[in-house]
């Protein structure tokens, strides 16, 4: 993997960018094969925003939040210095870990996320040095869910986001507020990571292959960052009980 500087003008275009080969398959094995244990064996207890449910009552992981507090390997891949290296880049400030997730998309199961903005749920300033780094698990593509992004979305505010009707983790603006003319598909391959700025608007379809599609998101923020909640305050690089793991 080498940044290039394509890379960087494609991010502050765009408002994202893919990066390729960030991680081998050595790497993202483990990783993967830990979330899916972790998500199945989670799933009796988390009925509700942390599962898909078929009409059914079938039900299938649909994420895990705070993974980085529950196992080093987490903690290891978000921590990777080459991966650091490349936000850094990316945001031209020093990244600090906010918190992180693992979005699951089990074959021909995995729910849409509508679009919206991070920052709709972060509210943080400034938002340029507010970035979610989503590192792929699996190959993604269209079929299997790949992140869909409105181009050049980042360059505006935060719009208004609206609850959605019987998915109370869901929030997104309304219809005619979004330019579906300037969408652009982020295929990326196991290994890969998407980069985004904190207001770009995004999406994923449902999965409608036959192949999971696994992806662990992390968040990152520069020591400039506010917020007006709780996002910074409750910041991992802020818990206490956190900081050996950041001073390895």
């Amino acid at each position: 993997m080498k940044i290039q500087e394509a890379h960087y003008h494609h991010y502050w275009d765009k408002g994202w960018v893919v990066i390729e080969d960030v991680f081998t398959s050595d790497e993202i094995d483990p990783v993967r094969e830990l979330a899916t244990q972790m998500a199945f064996a989670d799933l009796p207890a988390r009925k509700g925003g942390g599962v898909d449910e078929s009409g059914d009552g079938e039900l299938a992981p649909r994420k895990i939040n705070e993974p980085f507090r529950r196992d080093a390997r987490f903690q290891k891949l978000a921590l990777s210095p080459k991966l650091r290296s490349v936000i850094r880049h990316l945001m031209g400030a020093e990244p600090l870990l906010v918190t992180d997730q693992i979005f699951m998309k089990p074959p021909r199961f995995g729910s849409p996320k509508p679009y919206h903005q991070d920052n709709a749920y972060f509210k943080c300033e400034p938002a340029g040095e507010v970035m979610t780094v989503w590192i792929a698990l699996d190959d993604v593509d269209e079929k299997n869910a790949c992140l869909r992004y409105i181009d050049e979305s980042f360059k505006g505010p935060v719009i208004q986001h609206s609850p959605v009707e019987g998915e109370s983790y869901n929030i997104t603006p309304s219809a005619e507020l979004i330019d579906l003319s300037r969408e652009s598909l982020a295929p990326v391959r196991k290994g890969g990571v998407v980069f985004h700025h904190a207001n770009s608007l995004h999406s994923s379809h449902r999965n409608e292959s036959d192949r999971w599609r696994r992806a662990y998101a992390t968040h990152w923020a520069s020591a400039n960052v506010r917020s007006e909640g709780n996002t910074i305050k409750n910041a991992y690089f802020k818990d206490p009980e956190l900081a050996g793991i950041f001073d390895e």
